[in-house]
């Protein structure tokens, strides 16, 4: 049976959570690079890309945006570096269900796993790799592509293509993050987008973005696998 259906998994607070260190690390990485970390502590980073949020960061202390062009290539570079070399496997720990859910869709001849994540490649890899993830995602988006999201799920799918040899589209692309800008960069393209409230966005608000589905969390492998695989033949 070929597979006809693409399922794009976010990684930060939808896959897994990496505690604070790699915050802590890029708030140490700004101050080199910088002078400045800005608001670190607060910010919401839920749903955006890693060059976005040096971005961001860096405009809000006030940082010109000449600078900020100029040193983000070494920020990111001083960010991948440190976090290869300093996340430990205590650190990450799955969402509840992951490695359960991600089992059974890996054995699914129908269903083609990616990921689409604001991460950049090599960050991706280094988080997924300490519960050996990694090897269910063989391509996907990341925030190295481009440093808005928006554009990252069409790149996925195009990637998929070139992977699989099927061109996956409509309902048959599912897009599954823990923030809004996962569902409405789903939104975007048309495509299917469910809804995990098992990051820092509160359920409420992950409802009023209109998901296809919202869970919890993935403990509960069937009602997972119902979610993301609705309508799908057997």
């Amino acid at each position: 049976m070929p597979a006809d259906t693409l399922i794009l998994f976010d990684i930060d607070g939808t896959l897994l959570s990496a505690s604070r260190v790699p915050a802590r690390i890029l708030g140490e990485v700004l101050t080199e690079v910088f002078g400045t970390q800005g608001s670190i502590t607060s910010f919401d980073y839920s749903g955006k890309t890693d060059p976005q949020i040096v971005r961001e960061l860096m405009r809000g202390a006030g940082v010109a945006e000449e600078r900020i062009a100029k040193a983000l290539p070494e920020a990111l570079s001083r960010y991948v570096e440190q976090l290869d070399a300093r996340l430990a496997p205590e650190h990450v720990k799955a969402k509840p269900g992951v490695e359960s859910l991600l089992e059974r869709l890996a054995a699914d001849p129908r269903v083609t796993l990616g990921l689409l994540t604001g991460n950049l490649e090599p960050g991706a890899r280094i988080k997924l790799r300490p519960l050996d993830l990694d090897r269910y995602f063989p391509f996907g988006a990341y925030g190295s592509d481009s440093e808005d999201r928006y554009t990252l799920p069409s790149l996925a799918v195009a990637r998929a293509h070139a992977c699989t040899g099927v061109r996956f589209e409509g309902k048959r692309v599912v897009i599954v993050g823990d923030s809004v800008h996962d569902v409405l960069c789903g939104r975007s393209i048309g495509v299917k987008a469910v809804a995990v409230a098992t990051g820092p966005t509160p359920r409420d608000r992950l409802l009023a973005c209109g998901p296809d589905a919202l869970l919890d969390d993935f403990s509960d492998t069937e009602a997972a696998l119902t979610a993301l695989l609705d309508g799908i033949g057997a």
